[in-house]
């Protein structure tokens, strides 16, 4: 699998996140970090990278999916950060 089909998947995924009822901290840190001015696509592209970091820890670790790292991951994104490949 391709990352660009992988992060297509995981956009998905953060999408059934936020209508999800047991992930209501996934829309909380949406709507946080558009709050504070960063697009609606932008915030959720952070928190699939995220999801990824998540995901990807869990096959290395061979362990099941950490939702507390991803919880923390999710309440460090500042909204002010960038991409590296996003303009200014």
């Amino acid at each position: 699998m391709d990352e660009d089909a992988f992060f297509q998947d995981l956009l998905h995924a953060v999408e059934q996140q936020l209508a999800a009822p047991q992930t209501r901290y996934v829309a909380k840190t949406l709507e946080r970090l558009t709050a504070k001015g960063m697009s609606e696509d932008d915030a959720k592209a952070r928190i699939a990278a995220c999801l990824g970091e998540e995901t990807d820890a869990m096959w290395r670790s061979k362990k099941g999916f950490d939702e507390k790292s991803y919880r923390e991951k999710l309440d460090g994104i500042d909204a002010s950060e960038r991409f590296d490949d996003e303009e200014e």
